[in-house]
């Protein structure tokens, strides 16, 4: 059915920083169901993945019968690696990924032709933490201290971020966040800096905890810029980033053409033209904060 030999290939997701390793041994057989696999923090229902299925059955794809989503959902980053290496042993045809920087980390020769089995979709995550502290100066300009949340996996957007905010004469004030038990405590760092804003950085468990994060941020008065449109639904005054569900509706395509036939590495990494930024003006309120109508107006969408 499906003009792709049959081998594991994957399709990046630039949208998060994530080290994994697995094999990525060829197979010559034809399939008859295309399998792709991925390993997530979400829940298998989460609008993310639902999109990608839609945009595959846009394309032709009805899963059950001629695609297969074989998800892992992990509790922790901790289990990518073992989860992934799961997915291979299943033998499923294209992987989806998610890495922060594939030139970086080595996974492709250059974004124009990557070459060997790597193809996706690139956001230069590092620039857009950058970009977040520009917008939080112009938010607040009379901020003197920025805390700058990070974890594990985003490392790489806490020091973008903080020699952005060095360069705007804002004192970086460095969070480290292990997980949901230690929100509260992790953004006592911010207690002697009452009203100074905090950075969240694109990651897995930034999106899934949105709602705890909010909550406890909102708690200690502090205002927020995230990454994700969702945060800002969940009760971060501000977010700004790439359209997440857009991103994974146009990986389908990807996909796509490789299931058809296509090299992966002669698929150009193409850079998301997708960017979103929201204002929570009912968090604005709750925290007694005040934003100029003009900076308003900037938003693609305001949620009152």
């Amino acid at each position: 059915m499906f003009g792709m030999r049959r081998r594991q290939v994957i399709a990046l997701i630039g949208v998060a920083a994530a080290s994994m390793a697995w094999p990525l041994a060829g197979r010559a057989q034809q399939p008859t169901m295309l399998r792709v696999g991925f390993v997530g923090v979400q829940p298998r229902d989460s609008a993310l993945y639902n999109n990608f299925r839609r945009r595959m059955a846009e394309l032709g794809y009805q899963e059950g019968r001629n695609f297969t989503f074989d998800y892992i959902q992990t509790p922790n980053l901790e289990g990518y690696e073992k989860n992934y290496r799961e997915l291979a042993a299943r033998k499923v045809d294209v992987f989806l990924a998610i890495d922060f920087d594939p030139l970086a980390k080595g996974y492709v020769a250059n974004l124009s032709r990557p070459g060997g089995n790597v193809t996706g979709i690139f956001v230069r995550q590092l620039e857009l933490a950058a970009k977040r502290v520009e917008i939080t100066r112009e938010a607040f300009p009379r901020a003197t201290v920025i805390g700058i949340a990070y974890d594990t996996i985003s490392r790489e957007q806490r020091d973008a971020a903080a020699e952005a905010a060095r360069k705007l004469g804002l004192e970086p004030r460095i969070i480290e966040v292990k997980g949901d038990a230690g929100y509260g405590g992790a953004f006592g760092a911010m207690d002697d800096a009452r009203g100074q804003p905090i950075i969240l950085p694109a990651g897995p468990m930034f999106f899934r905890d949105r709602a705890a994060i909010a909550q406890a941020l909102l708690e200690r008065r502090i205002p927020s810029i995230a990454a994700f449109r969702e945060n800002a639904e969940a009760g971060a005054l501000i977010s700004y980033g790439f359209d997440l569900k857009g991103l994974f509706y146009d990986i389908a395509s990807y996909v796509h053409r490789i299931a058809g036939g296509a090299k992966p590495s002669d698929m150009p990494i193409e850079q998301s033209p997708r960017f979103y930024m929201a204002v929570n003006l009912k968090a604005a309120a709750a925290l007694g904060v005040s934003l100029s109508d003009v900076f308003v107006a900037r938003a693609n969408e305001v949620i009152e």
